[in-house]
């Protein structure tokens, strides 16, 4: 794409600069880059007020609200918490040591899962009673996964060879386009440019700041601009790889082309790029709801938990809740609704991200039996409606505060939770993320073993049970990405993965636990946990404070804050 002189000329510079470090970057000792991301948590701690604030600034969020701690926990947070995985994996890089307290275990099925959450006593004291399992693709063993892992660490330094990776950053979640970085140059090796996205543009100066120890060894050049910047940039010979959160149109736009050229370039299998692109592009995420003994303290906490799916960072996630599943005829089903939408309704969060209201326009004219959650002056109604209107609704994602419902026959638990599972592979688009909520009465009767072999063939990245998928997304020792097998002419929810702090190679899936109830009830289903509200709960009433109190602790752990962290946890 042609761009004016002055445009081309700092890309071009910053493309050089990179080009002529990235092998020095491959070859950085082990050590040398342990010093820079302790580095990097100076300078993520050293901005992380300002981050936080701008973000909520520049949503309409007032500073002083508790839905303002969100943009503290999922930007500075979920950022330091990145850096401090990388941090523990490198530390005992020296005969990948980091393996040793990894327990493996055979699935029903003959795969292999991976605990990686918890993995330190912090863990199990911070996140009492959630897991997660890494699945990895069929035929591996433990031996394979232990001899693959961290495989780039494995070469030689002095014979290792650098990339130049262009990361496309995502403009939603703030601490995405970092995360996406530091994949990509502490697992993958190759040297960043950082393209800004121009919804959240304005944190470029914040990001410079944070990350100037990878600016100062030249692995890392941040630059802004809006989609000619980007098609310049995908195309520059300099550029070898490419990674984007964001939309499959601009996947598509970018590997094939618009208009008619796009088409001609699909039909004949030619794209007009053909590096390699990893990539992170949503879903139309389900949440299953299966049938159980629920009382109504469940009816009710379960209830925000799918409105948090919905509605945290107001829906404009990847992996929203869009679909929500319910098994028909089911006795708790009409008052499980009722207390979400009394939850919805209570959520004021604005919906900033661009293009929300034409979104939801589009989606209530594509549905049957519309009803608007009226959420007061400042934030848009939420649109529910019947899921099967036509397919558009099944097939695009609304990427805002639009939910749908469907109803299927429910017998009994287990053949509804395999109709569910069906629906979603077979008729939602994408494949980043899916939710199951079951109760631990119905989920000892299916039982554990058969539990996994009908969870084997739901083919989602990260699969939430009792809890949001979104979660895994803050566990960066898992990995985070579309389920495995799309092509670029199907690209769906994107290809390959990043987080993975643990550096393995094949993986299928997260799937990450959390207890059914919160304290102190949980005692009474058999589940450990001492947390009596999720920090990240859209009705937590203390979410800035913990947010605040995270990432202290995340950036000096300490005794003395974590005692601080538990106490405003608890006032959640």
């Amino acid at each position: 794409m042609s761009l004016p002189k002055d445009t081309r000329a700092p890309l071009d510079q910053a493309l050089a600069e990179l080009d002529a470090a990235k092998t020095d970057w491959a070859r950085t000792p082990v050590a040398t880059r342990i010093r820079l991301l302790e580095s990097l948590k100076d300078g993520v701690m050293s901005v992380a007020r300002d981050w936080a604030e701008t973000s909520a600034r520049a949503k309409g969020i007032a500073l002083d609200s508790e839905i303002a701690g969100e943009d503290w926990i999922t930007g500075p947070y979920a950022t330091m918490e990145g850096i401090s995985a990388y941090l523990r994996t490198l530390e005992r890089m020296e005969g990948r040591t980091f393996l040793n307290d990894l327990k493996m275990r055979a699935l029903p099925n003959g795969q292999t899962a991976v605990r990686v959450m918890p993995a330190s006593l912090r863990d199990k004291m911070l996140l009492p009673g959630v897991s997660a399992d890494v699945w990895m693709c069929p035929g591996e063993t433990p031996d394979t996964i232990r001899a693959k892992a961290a495989r780039l660490y494995q070469t030689p330094e002095g014979d290792r060879h650098g990339a130049v990776a262009l990361v496309l950053g995502a403009g939603n979640v703030s601490s995405i386009t970092p995360l996406d970085v530091l994949y990509k140059l502490i697992v993958e090796n190759q040297v960043v440019l950082l393209k800004m996205n121009p919804v959240n543009d304005y944190l470029t100066p914040l990001f410079e700041r944070a990350m100037k120890p990878l600016i100062d060894v030249d692995a890392l050049r941040i630059v802004t601009g809006g989609a000619e910047v980007g098609a310049y940039l995908c195309d520059h010979p300099v550029v070898e790889e490419l990674h984007i959160t964001g939309s499959d149109k601009t996947h598509d736009a970018i590997v094939w082309g618009v208009g008619e050229e796009g088409a001609r370039n699909r039909a004949a299998g030619t794209p007009r790029n053909a590096k390699s692109f990893s990539s992170e592009l949503g879903s139309v995420s389900p949440t299953i709801v299966v049938p159980g003994p629920w009382s109504e303290a469940d009816i009710a906490h379960q209830a925000e938990n799918i409105a948090t799916m919905k509605l945290q960072n107001s829906g404009h996630n990847c992996i929203a809740c869009q679909a929500l599943l319910m098994p028909e005829g089911w006795d708790k089903g009409e008052a499980l609704l009722a207390a979400l939408k009394s939850v919805l309704s209570a959520s004021h969060r604005p919906a900033w991200y661009p293009g929300t209201e034409e979104r939801l326009a589009d989606y209530a004219a594509h549905a049957d039996h519309v009803e608007k959650i009226d959420r007061g002056p400042d934030a848009p109604a939420v649109v529910i409606a019947e899921l099967d209107a036509d397919t558009h609704n099944r097939e695009t994602e609304a990427f805002g505060p639009a939910l749908g419902i469907k109803a299927l026959p429910a017998p009994d638990a287990e053949s509804y939770l395999r109709a569910a599972i069906a629906y979603a592979n077979d008729e939602l688009w994408g494949t980043l993320g899916a939710n199951i909520l079951i109760h631990p009465a119905t989920l000892r009767q299916i039982g554990p073993a058969r539990f996994e072999e009908i969870l084997a063939d739901l083919r989602y990245g990260t699969i939430g049970i009792n809890g949001w998928c979104g979660f895994g997304f803050f566990i960066t020792n898992a990995p985070w990405g579309a389920f495995p097998g799309h092509t670029p002419d199907n690209i769906q929810s994107g290809t390959g993965v990043v987080h993975n702090a643990y550096m393995l190679e094949n993986t299928e899936r997260t799937v990450v636990r959390a207890p059914w109830a919160p304290f102190p009830r949980g005692f009474f289903s058999r589940e450990m946990t001492l947390l009596p509200r999720p920090p990240f709960f859209i009705t937590n009433r203390n979410q800035l404070r913990i947010g605040k109190a995270l990432i202290r602790f995340q950036y000096r752990p300490s005794l003395r804050r974590m005692a601080k962290l538990f106490r405003e946890v608890m006032r959640g």
